[in-house]
């Protein structure tokens, strides 16, 4: 037989192979899950769950390891030594947390973990998705992981309220759906938060903005600027509101109103409130509207309205219009310009009969700047543009852009590449600064400076 002969044959045997190897390495991983399911319904049956709140954790992880231990040569189980701390690992992770997730939730390298059914976990690095081994046992174990997430908090999910938003310990965002929603399963997402905030610094060194972006923004803040952050999903609006969040003085009173609480100021003095959904008599809901209204009775010198999704629009800008400067807060759209216009929607959900020019009126005196966030075909998150809103002209409202970032294009390994620059356009906020004792150079506007 020829070589080519033998190359072929090789060639053709391959697919069958790697079918045999992928079928093999299945049936593996059903036994190893048959296996974990065996010795942790075991375990359940002979230890007490109410005694176990009062005992530390690194002693419980200690108990629970001899358990298994036990358990294992009672069932006559033979495992090698990797397979038997794997084992005890996962079943640890089961009862103290969140089972499969557990070693997703320690790679500080992950922000995004998306569960699609019980066969498919990816997770997002770097701003790139990639599928991981990581499975559950089936449906079923998946949405006792997802209802131990959401009790926690005092929510539900059933098919009554297939449905939730939640949070982890930490402030991970959490999203789960369940059937008869979701047809192929329960679908889980959560989107994590660093454990140590970000800072301007950490900003900087992601080249998400400039110094003299980063000092004008500070400055804002400190001379209690009313500002809107917009951007599409995970463009870092929540990230950019705690950064921004960081420069108001310690000595001032912030309440912060959120569908989900993720924000993670620092501040001595601050007042967190949370809306809750209704019960299942489909009772009790409070609303972020009626948070907005009540925190405004809170004595409140800032509020932070995490994202404005709804009719609480209208209350927040009444707030920034009656004496609450220095209010920030989030908001999903495409440019800046769109950001208005979904406020000024927001608003006629309400229920208010106003006129688009009083709406549009409302909105101009309200908010002074929008930071508009983009993230790019590389995964990184830029401040696209920086844009002063000035007034009216006749019905509409006048913005005009203080910086920018231009793309000039993406490079061989797929990075995009282009810079920011200042527009040139002097920003009329600079004399408000000047008033709070706060002076800002004029080379920060300079349009021939760019930045990479």
């Amino acid at each position: 037989m020829s070589l080519r002969d033998r190359l072929n044959d090789i060639q053709q045997q391959q697919p069958a192979a790697t079918a045999n190897l992928r079928e093999l390495r299945t049936q593996e991983d059903q036994a190893y899950q048959d296996l974990k399911s065996s010795i942790h319904s075991r375990l359940l049956e002979r230890i007490d769950l109410a005694a176990m709140e009062n005992v530390p954790e690194d002693r419980l992880r200690v108990e629970l390891k001899l358990l298994v231990e036990q358990l294992l040569a009672e069932q006559g189980t033979v495992l090698n030594q990797d397979e038997r701390s794997r084992l005890v690992r996962d079943i640890q992770n089961e009862v103290l947390g969140l089972g499969p997730l557990e070693p997703l939730l320690a790679d500080p390298t992950i922000s995004d973990i998306l569960v699609n059914t019980c066969n498919t976990v990816y997770v997002e690095r770097r701003g790139r998705l990639e599928p991981t081994d990581v499975r559950f046992s089936n449906n079923a174990h998946l949405l006792k992981i997802i209802d131990k997430i959401v009790s926690r908090i005092g929510r539900r999910i059933d098919e009554s309220s297939p449905m939730v938003d939640a949070r982890l310990p930490d402030g991970s965002r959490v999203n789960a759906i369940i059937s008869p929603l979701a047809l192929d399963g329960p679908i889980l997402s959560i989107r994590r938060f660093p454990a140590d905030p970000l800072r301007m610094d950490d900003l900087l060194k992601l080249k998400a903005l400039t110094p003299e972006m980063a000092q004008i923004i500070a400055d804002l803040v400190k001379a209690k600027v009313n500002m809107l952050i917009s951007g599409g999903t995970g463009t870092g609006k929540t990230t950019l509101l705690n950064v921004m969040s960081g420069f108001i003085p310690a000595s001032e009173r912030i309440i912060t109103i959120e569908d989900s609480a993720e924000l993670q100021l620092q501040q001595p003095h601050v007042v967190r409130l949370e809306t809750r959904p209704s019960n299942i008599e489909g009772k009790g809901e409070v609303t972020q509207r009626a948070l907005v209204r009540n925190s405004l009775r809170m004595r409140p010198d800032r509020i932070i309205v995490g994202e404005v999704r709804g009719a609480e629009a209208l209350d927040m800008l009444q707030a920034m219009n009656t004496g609450h400067e220095g209010s920030l807060t989030t908001i999903h759209a495409n440019s800046s310009r769109d950001a208005l216009t979904r406020l000024e929607n927001m608003i006629g959900m309400a229920g208010m009969t106003l006129p688009p020019k009083a709406t549009r009126q409302q909105i101009s005196s309200a908010i002074s700047v929008v930071l508009q966030l983009v993230r790019y075909s590389d995964g990184k998150r830029r401040i696209a543009s920086l844009q002063e809103i000035t007034g009216m002209e006749g019905d509409i409202i006048t913005m005009q852009e203080i910086f920018t970032y231009e793309q000039t294009g993406i490079d061989k390994d797929g990075n995009v590449t282009g810079h920011f620059k200042a527009t040139g356009i002097r920003p009329k906020f600079a004399q408000r600064l000047k008033t709070f004792g706060i002076e800002v150079k004029d080379e920060f506007f300079d349009p021939a400076r760019t930045y990479e």
